[in-house]
This record gives C-alpha cells, structure tokens and sequence, in this order.
C-alpha cells in the first residue's frame, strides 16, 4: 500500500516533481564538478607550476655553508660527482623527481676571430641527457625539460657535441653573436673552439649566460667529473606543520611522526632523501617555488570548495520552496490521511521517501553531467582529463541525500503541523 500511494503520488504534480529534480541536477552537476576537479587539481597544478623550473637546489656542503654565513650564492666551495647522478633516482620518492639537470659554473674569456675577447660566465650542464640506470630502465633529463619555455632561435645544443653552446640573447646582442657563429672559448685549463648552435631568451639573467655541455665546461676548466649544484624539479604535497617541524629539526620528530613525514611527498622530505644519496650534498628547496605551489594549490581548492557549497546550498533552497509548496497544495489529502489516523511519522516518510526518488533520479544525471563538465574544464585549463576518483561517487551520494533532506525540512514542519480538522473545514 504504501509503495503504491508513492507511485500513484509521482504521478501528480508532475512538473513540480520535474522542477525538483532540475535543482538537483543542477545543484549536482556543478558540485560534482567542483569536487573531481579539486580532487585532481594538486597534480594538475604542479605540472602548470613546472614551468616555473626546478623547486629543489643541490650544492656542495661547503657552498652552502658559505651561502648561509655570507648570504652570498656566488661562492664556490667543494663539488658534487657527476658519477652519483643515477643516486637521484634511487631514492624512495625517485618517481616524483621529473627532471633535473647538473651544472658547473665557470669564467671563461670567447671571441671570434674580429672582436677582442672578452670575459663571460659559462655553464656546463645536461641539455638532453640520456642517464643509463644500474636498475632499471634509461632516464632522460636536462635543461632541456627544465627550462622548456625558453623562446629558442635556431636549435638546442647536443650533449654529444662537444662544439656547440647556446648563448642568452643579451649576449649575443652585445657580442654580435648570430646562430652559426663560431667562437673561441678559453678557460684556465684549456681552450675550445664552439658554434652557436641557439640563441635564447629566458626574460632573466640567464639572458646574459652562455650554456655548453658539461663536459665542455669540465675540461677547459680542468675539472673533471665535477658538478657545483643541481637543479631538481620534484612533484610534492603542500607543506604543513609536520613538514615545517622536519625542516627546522627532523631529530625532533616522534618514530611516528618520522615515518608519516620520510614516507609524504614533502620537499623537505624530498630534500633530505637527496642529501642522504649524495656525498656532501645539500638540497634546499627553492621557496618561491615550493611556496608558491601550496599557497596556489590551497586558494584554488578554497574557491571550488565554497562555489560547490553555494551550489548546494541553493539547491536546498530551491528544493525547500518547490516540496513546500507541493505540501501545500497536497494539504486536504494530507488532512484526511491525518484523520483516518495516519501519524506524523508516517505521512512524513511518505513525503520523504517521494522527494528522495525524484531527488536520486535528478542526481544521477547531475553526476553525470557533473563529470562531463569537469573533463570539460580540465582540456580547458589544463589541456587534460580529469581522473575521476574512487572518493566522488560515495561523497556526492551522501551529499544530494543532506540536500534533499534539509531542503525538506521546512515542508515536514508545516505538515506536521497542519490539523485535519482546520485543513478539512477549508480553513
């Protein structure tokens, strides 16, 4: 009897039961949306941030000192090995590292033949390096990747060749240097003649540098097998007060507390993976990029967070309005039900048990859409799909039920006070 009156009831009233299921599936739609976005933006936003370049640094221990007590980055003191390079990716958070590149940095005097010679900052690194693994599979990093949104005019010089560099556009306008000029590059343990394979523009003091293969750079300063800092581009999670607390004093950390940190995605924890596979290594994070990662990883999801509440939020509204106003026109039926000794509670799970079927139906869809909706704005923003994650569906389900409850609630409290007596007498 009772499954009957709710099938004959969804029969009536049925652009109010349409107009429900809109709210909801509007109110769904969007949430939805929201949510499978903000659920997948961390990694979209960190692949948006990599343009910015590397967020962890690696230098010599003595460097670092140097740089701590001087506030100076110029100082050179110690190296890294080339040869521990692979280490990197040995660690526990190795497939979080996406690229990192090496460098050394010297002072060199380049010419051409016409023009005096004049003294240039040079730096030897890994353009496009392909990295062979005592485990597993060859990795292939660089400049290259790090610096990918350089404005580029000719091509990118070749690991394998060692006579060509790439020269920063300031540079080269100062020098007069064009894409296929060839220049003497003279160092304090040797000298090697090079083309200019590129001209850059990276829109900062790079633009003043001029970039060659490590090795180039090793030997006409005498220094093999020598790097003096790393550049190391990390995905990693958004700091908080455990990782703040591990970054100041990891030996503070309770044994639960270390392994929640050593096993996170932190920088820090990152950081000090890289130093423990290093011999005499720092790794700092770089903070206007560590930083700038979870200021804007935390507003983006903020804003998703409160127009998915306004969202709901009106929903219920709109839901309260249509269910009360269906309440009330279904006032003498309710009456009567009342006076054929019908309870509150069970009038109430009548109206209920109505409200959450249409509800459910315009939720499905509004999942639904929701979904496509937020694939539609990951190619939009991100050039990507969104990953759906397992969390949305059990999480959207709850809330179109919340909603469609409090959306309710305005309308049980009338019906339950409606008086048959009063209703039947048309008052």
């Amino acid at each position: 009897m009772f499954f009957l009156m709710i099938f004959r009831a969804l029969r009536r009233q049925l652009g109010k039961r349409v107009m429900i299921a809109v709210t909801i599936c509007l109110g769904a739609a969007l949430t939805t949306s929201m949510m499978a976005v903000m659920l997948d933006i961390g990694d979209k936003v960190k692949q948006e941030l990599a343009s910015y370049g590397a967020n962890i640094e690696v230098t010599p221990k003595g460097a670092s000192v140097v740089s701590d007590v001087y506030s100076t980055d110029d100082e050179t003191t110690g190296a890294l090995k080339e040869d521990e390079l692979p280490r990197l990716k040995t660690i526990f958070w190795a497939n979080n590292l996406e690229d990192f590149a090496p460098y050394l940095t010297i002072t060199v005097r380049a010419d051409q033949p016409a023009q005096d010679a004049a003294d240039i900052t040079l730096i030897g690194t890994w353009f496009d390096n392909t990295m062979a693994m005592p485990a597993g599979d060859p990795v292939t990093t660089g400049l290259r990747h790090l610096r990918d949104w350089w404005d580029v005019d000719g091509a990118w010089a070749a690991d394998g060749d060692s006579g060509q560099v790439m020269v920063g556009t300031n540079l080269a306008e100062a020098r007069g240097w064009s894409v296929g000029d060839t220049i003497t590059i003279t160092g304090s343990k040797g000298a090697t003649e090079a083309t200019v394979a590129g001209i850059f523009h990276a829109g900062s003091e790079e633009d003043d540098l001029v970039y060659a293969p490590l090795a180039v750079a090793q030997e006409v300063a005498g220094r093999p097998g020598e790097i003096d800092r790393i550049e190391v581009r990390a995905i990693t999670t958004p700091e908080n007060e455990l990782s703040q607390r591990a970054e100041s004093d990891p030996s503070s950390l309770s044994v639960s507390d270390w392994e929640t940190w050593y096993c996170t995605a932190y920088v820090s924890s990152i950081s000090y993976q890289i130093e423990e596979s290093m011999t005499d290594a720092v790794a700092k994070p770089v903070r206007q990029i560590a930083d700038s990662e979870g200021v804007i990883l935390e507003k983006t999801q903020l804003i998703m967070t409160l127009i998915a509440i306004l969202a709901m939020v009106g929903s219920a509204l709109g839901i309260a309005n249509l269910v009360t106003a269906s309440v009330m026109e279904r006032a003498p039926e309710i009456g009567l039900l009342k006076a054929i000794g019908a309870r509150n509670a069970s009038i109430v799970g009548l109206i209920l048990t109505e409200t959450l079927i249409v509800g459910l139906v315009g939720g499905a869809v509004g999942f639904g859409l929701g979904i496509g909706l937020a694939q539609i704005i990951g190619q939009i923003v991100f050039s990507s799909w969104i990953t759906l994650r397992p969390l949305v569906l059990p999480v959207m389900a709850a809330l179109i039920a919340s909603m469609i409850l409090l959306g309710s609630l305005p309308s049980l409290r009338a019906l339950m006070a409606l008086k048959p007596s009063n209703v039947l007498h048309g008052k």
